[in-house]
């Protein structure tokens, strides 16, 4: 699955543009560089019902940003994705 189906699929779920995930987690602080990944996947866990897997796309945006490494980029690896940025801002608004 590509990073963008994952956050695809986490807005699906919760009904939240990763965006405002993002902009939730920056209002926590979870943005910090002292927080660990283990301590936001329990927020979305526990918020959301986000499993690992989505939770760790999700933390990926938080403490990176939209940007994935360009080895994802049409590559046929388990995380391929056609960009090198990440679309936050909900499926009904992606350009196709």
């Amino acid at each position: 699955m590509s990073f963008q189906a994952y956050l695809d699929a986490i807005e699906l779920k919760t009904g939240l543009t990763p965006r405002q995930i993002l902009e939730i987690a920056r209002q926590k602080g979870f943005d910090q560089s002292a927080i660990k990944a283990g301590t936001i996947l329990d927020w979305l866990k526990s918020d959301y019902g986000l499993g690992r897997g989505h939770g760790m796309a999700m933390v990926h945006v938080i403490k990176k940003g939209a940007k994935i490494d360009a080895s994802h980029v049409g590559s046929s690896g388990t995380h391929r994705d056609e960009s090198d940025t990440l679309w936050l801002d909900g499926i009904a608004t992606k350009p196709s």
